[in-house]
Order: C-alpha cells, then structure tokens, then sequence
C-alpha cells in the first residue's frame, strides 16, 4: 500500500507551508494533494506558489494531485476551478460535482476526495467510464461496506482511505470561526489563521466535540486507523491518507511506512502515536459505530 498526504484543511501563514513541504518531500510519502480546499478567501499562497511546491515534491519522487474547492459560492472560486482542471501536468482531485463536470468535459482523468458522497459501485463506475481514477472513501462508511463497493467495482479503480487525521465532517456556506468573533463572513479578518489546528468547540460538560475551521467542521479527536493497515490491504485498498496537521505529521506518515513495511507492529506503532497525539483517538465509522468511539480491536497481528 502507498502513503498519501492530504490537502492542508487549515489556514497557516506561507512561510509555515513552504517549511511544512520542505519536509514532506524528504519523508516517505508517495502521494501529496495541495491546493487550498476550504475556503476561497485564504490567500496567502496563490496557484502560482502551489505550483511552485508542486514541481519541488516531483523533484523529490512524489506524485503530485492538485485539490479543488469543497464548496463553490462565487464566479471567482469557478474561474479558480477552471483554471486548476486545465493544468496539463498534475492529476485533480475533484472535491464536487462541478470539478467532476469539468473534468469529465475535458476527458482528464480524476480523482475524488472523501467529500465527494460516493456510497455505492454503482456511482463509481459510471464515474470511472468518465475519466475517474481513484475515489477515496467517504470517512463515515464502514469497512464492511468498502468490502462490498471493492467488490463490484472495475479492478482498474484505485481505492484510498482516511486513515489518520481529524475527521473532515461538513462544509457550510456559513463562516463559524468568524462567527465566534462576532465578525461577518465577508469581514472575518482571516481569523482562521490565528488557530493552526481549528478552533477547538467543547460541550457544556467541558468535553472536547468538534472542530471549527472556517466553514468546515471537523472531529476533536484525532481518527486513527493504524491497527487496520493489513485488513486494508486485504481488502484491496491501495492509498491510505494522513491528514496533515501543525505538528507531528511527519512522524505519523514515518509510523505508518514502518508499519506498512512490517518493520513496526502495530501495538508498537500505537504506542509511537499515543505519546505523539494529544487529543483522543477514534475509529468507531470503521466498525460502523458512532464516529467519535474508540473500537476494542480483537485478534490484530502485532
């Protein structure tokens, strides 16, 4: 199985993307996506900047996908979307069906993100005689039924999985981290970047529960599926992605290559990973359970 690194949900000042990629390209990640996902308004690398790092990770033996907007709002952030499917030299993951339109219009393979709600074979392979090259799962379906979409999908159809990360949840056309400043969506004065994880939502009870990044929610606590990597590849997955974050990205992609290379158990890489992560863990949409639960894993090789 390959490694791939997912877009960057949140919003960090250029000089800590640029010094973030340095790294990435000198650590054992296969795949990388990039591009700005989130919001439309976040400008602090331009495409011309994300080319730039593009052509710096080919260099370092890295296949490159460029990622497109989740949610389209204006006729600026289409002209953007038109402008990233009509690069010849990069693969686009599509992150809506408005991507997928185009894409399919300019017979370009694709691929698509875990926001774009593909739930059966059926969609897949239709998206697959347009051009659709690898899907990656939706976070909140189960490994059962990706055993029954792998199944009845063209063998030709790469499979990637979220594997570690806060879960991306949903994308609103509302802006709720500035919201929380009491500031209008068109005046948030960026605010997104003074929270280089999200801003962190608690309940009542002082309990951690969700993320807001802008528009986007996500988990608090950090999905981890590093105890399922060998029922992955028995599966038929072929990518597993890591979602980047502020801090210790690099190790987890480290972990997960020695694992993956079975020069690591998994009781040991767990371990690695729970002095690394400080928020809690969860994995329960693998098993088909609430999202936020952590699974008791029985009988897994260490």
């Amino acid at each position: 199985m390959k490694i791939s690194l997912g877009p960057i949900y949140y919003y960090w000042p250029k000089q800590q993307v640029v010094e973030f990629y340095k790294q990435v390209a000198k650590s054992p990640v296969d795949i990388v996506y990039l591009g700005e996902v989130v919001c439309s308004k976040r400008h602090e690398l331009k495409f011309d900047d994300w080319l730039e790092i593009a052509r710096q990770l080919i260099e370092a033996g890295k296949q490159v996908v460029l990622s497109t907007l989740t949610l389209l709002e204006a006729d600026s952030e289409l002209k953007r979307l038109n402008r990233i499917v009509s690069t010849e030299q990069f693969l686009v993951e599509a992150n809506d069906f408005a991507a997928i339109g185009l894409l399919s219009k300019k017979a370009k393979s694709f691929t698509v993100g875990p926001s774009v709600n593909m739930y059966n074979a059926q969609s897949l392979n239709v998206l697959f005689n347009k051009g659709l090259k690898r899907w990656c799962l939706p976070v909140e379906l189960s490994h059962e039924t990706l055993a029954g979409i792998i199944n009845d999908t063209n063998d030709s159809l790469e499979t990637e999985v979220f594997a570690f990360g806060r879960l991306p949840l949903a994308f609103s056309a509302r802006c709720f981290t500035a919201r929380a400043y009491n500031l209008d969506k068109d005046d948030c004065q960026y605010k997104c970047i003074d929270h280089e994880d999200g801003l962190l939502l608690s309940t009542k009870e002082n309990e951690e529960f969700l993320v807001m990044n802008g528009i986007q929610t996500l988990s608090s606590d950090t999905y981890n599926l590093i105890k399922n990597l060998k029922q992955m590849s028995d599966m038929g997955v072929d990518i597993v992605r890591i979602s980047p974050e502020a801090k210790h990205t690099i190790d987890v992609i480290s972990i997960f290559k020695e694992v993956i290379d079975s020069t690591l158990s998994t009781v040991e890489a767990q371990l690695k990973i729970d002095h690394l992560i400080a928020q809690k863990q969860c994995d329960g949409y693998w098993f088909d359970q609430a999202g936020m639960k952590q699974i008791e894993l029985i009988n897994q090789p260490v």
